[in-house]
């Protein structure tokens, strides 16, 4: 519900948004555990997750205008449709109507994580403008506050306002922060030609299920965040889990190869990172994912690679 207007409200606005250009980088995220339960009247499976901010990040920069533009470089470009269907518009359309402003900026939106790739790219970027769009209106909203316009966004969008390692319950968008001492993992992220869509993932998973097929479910995050607690790799390694992947292995047989190529060059564990068709490998410290990066690189068996420790901020200011 959007509060009254109080006196002094437009002086405030206009002090904090002053600055005529804002810039907000935001990062991926991998899930370290996904759990996918059966299918919701609403559509949405039930899931409970740990999500996981990693350092590979997209950087929106708004600039104050007369209507509301964006553009784009990097990853996707002229594929990433750039009109009212993009989350980074939707974004900043729910925020202008929330607090009554005009949906006017300029944004353009510097791409590095993949699109489709299982990292959260586009919630990522929901996520950067309402950070961006709220600094340069100057309506001064808390993190806990835009987390409930992201939540109408998508279900990752929350967790990437805060980052860091938190445990994603309902649809995903439920977000509460995992408590453990700071602790830096090291990851190699594997990108893969061309992406997966998500839906079709998660029927994937709902056929396979239909069919005897899949796997046991992971269950619960308890050994993951007790491993997390630990702040062994190896640990950690042995409790990684996603029920998505055998899905995005049945759509996308290839990925096999990139899995076992990142594990037999000294990976801990590798994953499809959610609905893929990204995987990342978790190794013991940055000496070995520069050597995993090298071999996946050498075996030519994915489109990109990436270090990238975690867990990191969510969107910031920069």
């Amino acid at each position: 519900m959007t509060e009254a207007w109080r006196p002094g409200d437009d002086d405030e606005r206009s002090r904090r948004g002053a600055r005529g250009s804002v810039k907000v980088r935001v990062p991926a995220k991998v899930n370290l555990r996904l759990a996918v339960g059966p299918l919701r009247p609403d559509g949405y499976h039930e899931i409970s997750t740990v999500y996981h901010a990693i350092g590979l990040y997209d950087e929106l920069t708004a600039r104050r205008a007369d209507t509301l533009t964006l553009t784009m470089d990097g990853e996707g470009t002229g594929e990433l449709a750039l009109d009212d269907s993009n989350l980074v518009l939707r974004a900043a359309r729910a925020l202008a109507t929330h607090a009554r402003v005009p949906a006017h900026a300029r944004l353009h939106l510097r791409k590095a994580i993949p699109l489709a790739g299982g990292l959260a790219g586009g919630s990522a970027d929901a996520a950067a403008a309402l950070v961006a769009c709220d600094e340069l209106w100057g309506i001064g909203l808390s993190r806990d506050e835009l987390a409930v316009l992201a939540a109408d966004l998508g279900s990752d969008v929350p967790f990437l306002l805060h980052g860091g390692t938190a445990v994603g319950t309902g649809r995903g968008e439920s977000v509460s922060p995992v408590l453990a001492r700071p602790t830096t993992w090291h990851w190699v992220v594997a990108v893969a030609d061309g992406g997966l869509s998500t839906p079709q993932v998660y029927a994937e998973l709902d056929r396979l299920r239909a069919a005897g097929a899949a796997p046991p479910p992971v269950g619960p995050a308890d050994e993951l965040l007790t491993a997390l607690r630990q702040r062994d790799p190896q640990v950690l390694a042995g409790a990684l889990g996603n029920d998505l992947q055998p899905a995005a292995l049945s759509l996308r047989p290839a990925l096999t190869k990139v899995l076992d190529a990142g594990v037999a060059a000294g990976a801990l564990a590798g994953l499809v990172s959610g609905s893929g068709p990204t995987c990342v490998f978790l190794t013991p410290d940055a000496g070995t994912a520069q050597a995993v990066a090298q071999a996946l690189e050498a075996a030519d068996v994915c489109r990109a690679v990436h270090l990238a420790n975690g867990a990191v901020v969510g969107a910031r200011l920069v």
